[in-house]
């Protein structure tokens, strides 16, 4: 597989690194042709000096012959234009941005970026999969934390209790994987009915997590 690399800030700099101890072929396109020179002189890498939004300069990259661009320069709007570049002209290729500003991460998923990461949502989600709060707890993140594995024990309060899982109201974007009862594990089907102290393990994304915390 070869990739792109958009940035050689400190981010480009060690996915580069990353990606090369991985076997994986790899160029880099960094503007700053001090900085590019230093990386070609540290790293066994392919680097290229210009502006990764120059079509002239995703052609000398070899773009047709890429897989994957990723943009991870410091700016936002300079990442965004170049996966719109990229999948305007390129279709072939995946991309992938980086993004520092959370608000950006709906617009840029709207215009048809792949995946992006912002690690500032990571992190944040990564500390709320940390905590407990009300009956549900998340277990695992997946997808750089934009889903989750999360518990749910139903309390003697919950609107589901003695409800069958075909008549509740469960959000669409729920999926219920298994129920732990005492010491049996129960795998759900429309007429299982949900019973006080139920644990119910079930997979969503971080917008649905907050809707299912509204059942209490």
């Amino acid at each position: 597989m070869r990739a792109i690399i958009i940035g050689g800030g400190k981010v480009g700099y060690f996915l580069v690194k990353a990606l090369l101890e991985r076997d994986m072929r790899v160029t880099l396109i960094e503007k700053d042709r001090l900085r590019a020179t230093q990386i070609s002189s540290e790293l066994d890498v392919d680097v290229i000096w210009g502006d990764g939004s120059d079509l002239n300069i995703l052609h000398e990259a070899d773009i047709q012959g890429c897989e994957l661009v990723a943009a991870v320069t410091g700016n936002d709007e300079e990442n965004l234009v170049v996966c719109q570049i990229v999948k305007v002209s390129f279709k072939h290729c995946k991309t992938i941005a980086r993004i520092n500003n959370p608000k950006n991460m709906r617009m840029f998923r709207a215009l048809g970026v792949d995946k992006t990461v912002c690690s500032t949502e990571v992190i944040a989600n990564l500390i709320q999969a940390e905590m407990t709060i009300d009956d549900i707890k998340v277990l695992q993140t997946f997808d750089m934390g934009s889903m989750v594995l999360a518990e749910l024990e139903l309390n003697k309060s919950h609107p589901w209790i003695n409800g069958f899982i075909k008549d509740i109201n469960i959000p669409n974007h729920v999926v219920l994987v298994s129920i732990l009862r005492q010491d049996d594990v129960i795998y759900p089907k429309g007429d299982t009915q949900l019973l006080e102290q139920d644990r119910i393990m079930f997979v969503c994304d971080q917008m649905t997590l907050k809707e299912m915390r509204k059942y209490r």
